[in-house]
């Protein structure tokens, strides 16, 4: 799919898309849980929907209504396989709850999950009596179980992911287990995952994020868990906002446990005007400036960040570009390269990236390499280009944000598709 976006002015109002890494957690929880869960405001993102599929294939069924789910869990695999498409959490999380199975399990997936090294999953579940072996350090990941309470040390350098899957995958065995983490990174979003283990009646506990401390046999409660509007996906309309003139986004709680919260942070330094009214952000253009932002702990924010920094008149600092070479695409090596095209000159120098500004662009083709987030930030830094901006691949929204063009244009985006 090919859209070309042109230099708009925006006003307007729009929801905040469901959260698909909130929602991803809430399908596992309620997959553990011996009865009957209600997701309300569920994401309809392609990661989402890979979570769906992996619960049902664990034993859970899914009644969709809609506005929410009506989820009757219960671990009991109906299948071998799981199909984790390119949901990277999905693949990182599922893995240790596979591995409850006293069967061989595999984890698949398909694009760019099949480019990204897996191979830190089967270290960890090996060292919890499992046998888990890859192909090469890729996948597929082979799991045969069960998982056993122990001992564990993990890199969470890379992602906090895995983290993710043990935390919520040990609770349920026999014995208690202690993992402990060096390099964590992204703490809000293990954060994230011990809030909604409180809200399944799940307790684990840390010491200073350096070790976790899981009791065994514990039961996950039925809940009903209400899926966070995602700041993620909202970040780039409320820097289309501060470029292009005023966004207001509802659903989105500003003490949100999600690390992408920290986008309002970043256009305070911008210059950017910020109003908070309840759960509504409203974001309107400023003398815009150059700045310095540390992306560490939310690397998700480069690329609207640097969306944000082309317009800004000057050199701006993002930190944190270690963090991208794992993702959907290489995307500090993506932003540099596509956005080059765009006359958007940028430079990495050991951990930062840093974004020249300028009011001129030139025509230019951006190809989205498949990251979802490479495309919206070529349709978010387009809203004030004097020339069109074509997307090459801009069908890769889907993964997390399906709706992001149709509310772009309800703000008034012009987007010829």
């Amino acid at each position: 799919m090919q859209i070309t976006v042109q230099r708009s002015k925006i006003s307007g109002e729009i929801a905040a898309p469901p959260s698909k890494s909130y929602a991803q957690r809430a399908l596992a929880g309620a997959l553990l849980t011996k009865g009957v869960t209600i997701i309300r405001n569920p994401s309809v993102s392609d990661d989402a929907k890979a979570a769906a599929g992996i619960i049902r294939q664990l034993g859970a069924t899914i009644d969709d209504q809609g506005d929410h789910l009506i989820i009757k869990g219960g671990f009991n695999p109906i299948s071998q396989k799981l199909d984790c498409g390119e949901a990277g959490l999905s693949l990182r999380m599922f893995s240790p709850i596979a591995a409850l199975a006293d069967n061989t399990m595999m984890m698949s997936g398909t694009g760019s999950l099949q480019n990204r090294p897996v191979q830190m999953i089967a270290d960890a579940l090996n060292q919890l009596g499992c046998r888990s072996q890859t192909q090469d350090g890729f996948l597929p990941v082979w799991i045969k179980g069960p998982l056993k309470s122990g001992k564990a040390t993990i890199d969470g350098s890379v992602s906090s992911q895995l983290l993710t899957g043990l935390l919520m995958a040990l609770p349920v065995v026999k014995g208690d287990s202690e993992i402990r983490v060096s390099n964590l990174q992204s703490l809000p979003y293990v954060d994230m995952t011990i809030d909604i283990l409180k809200q399944f009646g799940i307790s684990v506990k840390h010491d200073e994020y350096k070790t976790f401390h899981i009791p065994g046999k514990q039961k996950y409660r039925p809940a009903t868990i209400q899926v966070e509007g995602d700041w993620s996906g909202a970040a780039f309309l409320l820097v289309a906002g501060a470029l292009a003139g005023t966004v207001t986004i509802s659903g989105l709680q500003e003490n949100s446990l999600q690390a992408d919260r920290q986008i309002l942070q970043a256009l305070e330094f911008a210059g950017a005007k910020i109003e908070i009214t309840g759960d509504r952000i409203t974001v309107s253009r400023g003398e815009l400036r150059p700045f310095d932002f540390n992306a560490t702990n939310c690397p998700d924010l480069f690329p609207p960040l640097v969306a944000l920094a082309a317009h800004c008149n000057g050199v701006s600092r993002i930190e944190g570009v270690g963090r991208l070479i794992h993702k959907e695409s290489n995307r500090a090596k993506v932003l540099q390269d596509e956005f080059y095209k765009l006359g958007i000159s940028m430079r990495i120098e050991g951990p930062n990236l840093y974004v020249s500004g300028q009011s001129l662009m030139k025509t230019g083709e951006v190809d989205a390499h498949g990251d979802h987030r490479i495309a919206m930030a070529a349709a978010t830094v387009a809203m004030i280009s004097r020339t069109p901006v074509k997307i090459i691949g801009a069908e890769c929204i889907a993964k997390s944000y399906p709706g992001f063009y149709q509310d772009l244009k309800t703000l008034g985006g012009r987007i010829d598709e």
